[in-house]
């Protein structure tokens, strides 16, 4: 879905350490053989985009989220899809994580894991859950915009 490629491009784009566009491609698709380069070109061309809207002097991110027939935003897949791309480098992910300044960063896209029962894996009371994910799907570019200052910050000497 493109809600979800979308997160997970903007994941690779955040991570921690420069993730080979080969290993991202593959992950993407499953398998690169037999793909179109159109389809792949494509998706090389959105990865730029989202590193152009991160490296501009305003920084700006316009995540792909769906919107449900009640008019809410729905941004579980694309927050699955970020995660996609946290687990392509679990470990290095961990500084942020565990981070005492910065690790709240994560939170608005945490808040969109929910358990194969449907149960929040934050914690969150079932009743609470919408008014939770509607809010945090309102912080995430802000926490996208967070995540990758963060790596920048801590690249430098």
């Amino acid at each position: 879905m493109l809600s979800d490629l979308d997160g997970f491009l903007t994941g690779v784009v955040c991570s921690p350490e420069i993730v080979p566009e080969d290993e991202w491609l593959e992950k993407a698709l499953g398998a690169t053989a037999g793909v179109p380069s159109w389809v792949t070109n494509a998706m090389v061309d959105h990865h730029a985009q989202i590193l152009v809207r991160l490296t501009s002097n305003e920084p700006t991110v316009e995540p792909v989220f769906w919107q449900a027939k009640e008019g809410h935003v729905v941004a579980m897949d694309w927050c699955e899809g970020f995660m996609q791309a946290i687990a392509l480098r679990p470990k290095k992910w961990l500084r942020l994580t565990e981070s005492g300044t910065s690790g709240q960063l994560i939170t608005p896209i945490m808040i969109h894991m929910l358990d194969e029962n449907g149960n929040s894996v934050l914690g969150i009371l079932q009743e609470e859950l919408d008014a939770a994910l509607d809010e945090a799907a309102q912080h995430i570019p802000g926490t996208v915009i967070g995540i990758y200052q963060f790596w920048i910050n801590d690249r430098r000497p």
